[in-house]
C-alpha cells in the first residue's frame, strides 16, 4: 500500500516511513500540509497518517482536504503528543480513524496500520481468488482466467491488471503502477510500462463490447473503466 505521512519533524516521519516500509508498504514522508495536500492531489495513496500539531495548517482542515483526495475507504490514522481527551476526541471527531501517542512504538505502529488497511481493504489481504465478472484471479499461483479459460499472463502482466481490477474507475498514476508492479526495479522506462498495459488490453480482450475499457489519463497514467457502471 501507498502510505503519506505528514509530520512536521522530518526525523520522524523519516522513522515513520522507515517503519512501515519493512514490512512492504510505500511511504512517502511530507512536512507541511501544503506539500502534502499538493501530492495527496497529484499522485494516489491508500492511507494517511498526520501529526495533529501541524504547523502551517490546522489538521483538522489538512484531514478535511485530504479526504476529498483520498479513495473513499483510505483510513486516516492522527499522531498527537498529548494523551488529553481534547486532542484524541477533536481528531476523531474530524474524521479520523484511528490516533496514537507519541513516542511511538514500532510495532504497535505497524499492527495498527495493518489493522486499518485490512478493514479498508478486505478484498486485498489474503484472498486466494478474486471475482471481477468474467475475470477470476488466482493471486498464490498467480493464474488468470477469463471465462473459465486461463489467459497466457507474465508475472508482471498478472500484477498489472489486478491492480487496475482492485483500482476500478481510478486513474492510476505512472509511480503509484511503477511502485505497484515493478517495486524495487528503480529505472524502468516509460515504453516498458505503455507495452505491458497494451499487453493486458489485448490479452485480457478489455474493450467495450467485454464492458471494460483500459484507458490513457493524459499525463498522469492509466485508469480501468467499467462501463455502464
Amino acid at each position: 500500500m501507498r502510505i503519506a505521512v505528514l509530520d512536521n519533524d522530518r526525523s520522524q516521519s523519516d522513522l515513520i516511513c522507515q517503519v512501515l516500509g519493512s514490512v512492504g508498504h510505500v511511504c512517502h514522508g511530507y512536512q507541511n500540509a501544503r506539500d502534502t495536500l499538493h501530492h495527496l492531489r497529484k499522485d494516489s495513496y491508500d492511507m494517511l497518517i498526520l501529526d495533529w500539531q501541524v504547523v502551517d495548517l490546522g489538521a483538522a482542515e489538512v484531514l478535511r482536504r485530504g479526504r476529498e483526495k483520498l479513495p473513499d475507504a483510505a483510513p486516516v490514522m492522527f499522531l498527537t503528543t498529548s494523551s488529553g481527551e481534547d486532542d484524541i476526541v477533536a481528531g476523531l471527531d474530524a474524521g479520523a480513524d484511528d490516533y496514537m501517542i507519541k513516542p511511538l512504538r514500532r510495532g504497535e505502529l505497524v499492527a495498527r496500520v495493518q489493522a486499518l488497511l485490512r478493514r479498508a481493504y478486505p478484498a486485498q489481504n489474503g484472498a486466494e481468488q478474486l471475482q471481477f465478472g468474467q475475470y477470476l484471479f488466482e493471486t498464490r499461483p498467480g493464474r488468470l482466467l477469463m471465462d473459465g479459460t486461463v489467459l497466457d499472463v507474465t508475472q508482471k502482466e498478472f500484477a498489472l491488471a489486478l491492480l487496475f481490477f482492485r483500482n476500478i474507475g481510478r486513474p492510476l498514476s505512472r509511480a503509484y503502477i511503477h511502485e505497484a508492479v515493478w517495486v524495487k526495479e528503480s529505472a524502468v522506462p516509460s515504453r516498458t510500462m505503455d507495452t505491458h498495459v497494451s499487453r493486458v488490453r489485448n490479452k485480457l480482450a478489455l474493450k467495450p463490447e467485454n464492458g471494460y475499457r483500459l484507458v490513457p489519463v493524459y499525463s498522469y497514467g492509466y485508469r480501468l473503466e467499467k462501463l455502464g457502471s
